[in-house]
């Protein structure tokens, strides 16, 4: 009965290889073929995703060159505006020296010309008091007054002689028109 028993143990472990073949393996297969689709999608991603990851360290790279070529182009307009700026400021400084002095010569010329007025003003009221004191002094003394009445007297005779003559003549052409 050995044999007997062997068979049977053996078609019983046959049936039993069956029976898992048959239930078994194909859920265990179907795992196996699940997790591997799952693993190749992993390896998938992770491999787009190294390429996003160099795709965005290469945009980096360019964003950084691209700012720091920008950098450059800012540093550059700054120094030319700088330097237009500085221009400028220096031109509006020498415009304005240049105003401020031509307001001050303008400012001594006027300083000087009324301190001429003044002193034209000045010398005139000091040639009229002594002019005055002269006069008074020169008519104190009664012949030096009578000198100059006779002086001024003469004056208008002789200023009134020349205008007197042809007057004269007139009144004689017309007195011999008459006889």
């Amino acid at each position: 009965m050995e044999i007997g028993s062997y068979i049977g143990s053996l078609f019983a472990f046959a049936l039993i290889v069956a029976f898992l073949w048959w239930k078994a393996v194909p859920p265990v297969r179907k795992l196996m073929r699940e997790r591997q689709e799952e693993v190749a999608r992993q390896i998938e991603e992770a491999q787009r995703a190294h390429e996003r990851l160099a795709e965005a360290e290469r945009k980096y790279q360019d964003a950084v060159a691209e700012a720091r070529t920008e950098a450059a182009k800012i540093r550059d307009t700054a120094r030319v505006d700088a330097e237009r700026i500085r221009v400028e400021m220096q031109e509006r400084a020498e415009a304005e020296v240049t105003r401020i002095r031509q307001r001050g010569e303008e400012y001594l010329a006027t300083l000087h010309q009324q301190a001429v007025r003044e002193l034209e003003a000045h010398v005139g009221r000091l040639a009229i008091e002594l002019a005055e004191q002269l006069v008074r002094d020169h008519l104190a003394d009664s012949t030096q007054r009578a000198a100059t009445v006779d002086r001024f007297l003469g004056d208008l005779e002789g200023m009134a002689a020349p205008q007197a003559e042809p007057a004269r003549a007139a009144s004689a052409s017309v007195g011999e028109g008459e006889a």
